[in-house]
């Protein structure tokens, strides 16, 4: 079987979808566990696990201002709770999950698109 990588298709955000520019990277975290192992003064070491979130980071996507797209994803990151996300990539193959923008939310004025990350709760699963 080949990988397939290339542009994500498009990301639904609440039920909106929104088109993703095709040279967009976007790194997926699927949430779960992340693993150390801390040593013990007799040679043996314990494991130790802490829960990871599941989130977006570099996410990318066209902001159309006739359809109100800035406005609703700043009532989407004022909102106290988290949403539905779906993500579609080039393969086919989407990732379907809860979270909420975290830090700054930006839009560009020349490019159309905003830019921010995503973090939420549970894991991102494969549909």
């Amino acid at each position: 079987m080949t990988a397939i990588g290339g542009s994500v298709e498009s990301i639904g955000l609440n039920g909106r979808q929104f088109a993703v520019p095709a040279d967009a990277e976007i790194q997926r975290i699927l949430g779960g566990w992340n693993n150390d192992a801390s040593p013990n003064g007799d040679g043996s070491s314990r494991l130790l696990k802490t829960r990871v979130a599941p989130g977006l980071s570099g996410v990318v996507v066209e902001v159309d201002d006739e359809r109100g797209d800035h406005e609703y994803l700043q009532d989407l990151a004022n909102l106290n709770s988290f949403w539905d996300v779906v993500i579609t990539y080039a393969s086919g193959v989407s990732y379907q999950g809860s979270a909420t923008i975290t830090g700054e939310l930006q839009v560009s004025s020349a490019a159309a698109t905003a830019g921010f990350d995503m973090k939420g709760t549970g894991t991102f699963t494969k549909q």
